[in-house]
């Protein structure tokens, strides 16, 4: 199923979350929804999902207008944060349970009900479980079994709010692994909410970047990475470092040390010259480097990060080595940049 949003705006009293957004997914994408606290990502989600309602704007759904729709009209999965079973009820029942509130004339028999909910915990690899309450399962079983409820409607749509938010670390990497491969399975369009950095660029299709209510940016997961398209998607998706730089006739100076011309298109003026620690290596060639002097070294899992001050006004970047390179700088050292991104700043 294919999702068309259109010029999507929302306001909570007068507070505008969402500012005219667009979107389109196609069916069976897996799409993650990213973004700091207050970008509008969750408030996008809930009006896909239909609990809640457009100010402005429209959502379709293949050619159909489903913004004013309701959740049982859109006909969508949804899978919260706090997995949301029913206590009382067991593995099975929670399961079951959308079939069974469906009106008599669109409900299957009941031995037809059990048979869905059988099938569903097979593929969510809890064959055994049924009988048990939630309860007694760790919370990946239980976020494995809400998964499975929603599965169990046969949604056009699977929509997931940080559904691995409340896990611990070791778990949600299972969980993440495990849902590609259920996606790829099921074939179902997918769109999830999510603050994780490297849970959306692992899992999804493509990645949504949303900032203050607007997107920043959409693309596959190695061109969010590679060629951010704005300084905010440049700081905000993995590690990265900022120095003040001048743009004159596409030449780019650190103060007054030319750093070669490396900014053609790039308006004469202040700019920001954004560069990952990885992208930056040591160099005893003053011509088109960084000079800059050694604040801290640190391990970090497989790499030295390096701190350096570069420029007048004292700028801090990280520079990362392999730690197996035994070389520890000190004082004042050069770093030639492979890679880097130039956003004006005047």
């Amino acid at each position: 199923m294919d999702i068309s949003v259109r010029k999507l705006r929302k306001e909570f009293d007068r507070f505008p979350a969402l500012h005219g957004v667009s979107l389109d997914i196609a069916s069976g994408e897996l799409v993650a929804l990213l973004g700091p606290s207050g970008s509008g990502k969750t408030t996008l989600l809930r009006l896909i999902a239909g609990l809640e309602f457009p100010t402005s704007g429209s959502i379709f759904f293949g050619t159909d207008d489903a913004s004013m729709k309701s959740v049982q009209e859109r006909h969508v999965g949804f899978v919260f944060q706090h997995y949301a079973l029913f206590r009382h009820m067991s593995v099975l029942d929670n399961i079951a349970f959308g079939l069974r509130v469906r009106r008599r004339q669109d409900r299957p028999t009941e031995a037809a009900i059990r048979r869905r909910a059988g099938e569903l915990l097979d593929l969510v690899q809890l064959p055994n479980l049924g009988s048990r309450f939630p309860h007694q399962l760790s919370g990946g079983q239980r976020q494995r079994v809400a998964l499975a409820r929603a599965l169990a409607i046969e949604p056009q749509v699977l929509l997931l709010d940080e559904p691995f938010g409340a896990l611990d670390a070791k778990v949600r990497k299972e969980l993440r692994r495990w849902l590609r491969e259920l996606h790829e399975r099921t074939g179902h369009t997918t769109v999830f909410v999510t603050h994780d950095q490297e849970e959306a660029m692992e899992m999804s299709d493509r990645v949504v970047v949303m900032s203050q209510g607007r997107i920043e940016q959409v693309g596959t997961p190695d061109e969010i990475y590679d060629q951010p398209a704005s300084p905010f998607v440049h700081s905000f998706i993995g590690d990265s470092n900022q120095i003040s730089v001048t743009i004159d006739k596409g030449e780019v100076f650190l103060d007054k040390r030319s750093l070669g011309p490396l900014a053609e298109g790039i308006p004469d003026g202040p700019a920001k010259m954004y560069l990952r620690p990885h992208d930056l290596e040591p160099t005893d060639e003053p011509a088109g480097a960084i000079p800059g002097e050694i604040a801290a070294v640190r391990r970090h899992a497989g790499s030295r990060m390096i701190e350096i001050a570069v420029g007048e006004r004292r700028e801090r970047i990280e520079v990362a080595i392999p730690a197996t390179k035994g070389w520890i700088p000190e004082g004042t050292q050069t770093f030639r940049p492979r890679r880097w991104q130039i956003f004006p700043t005047g």
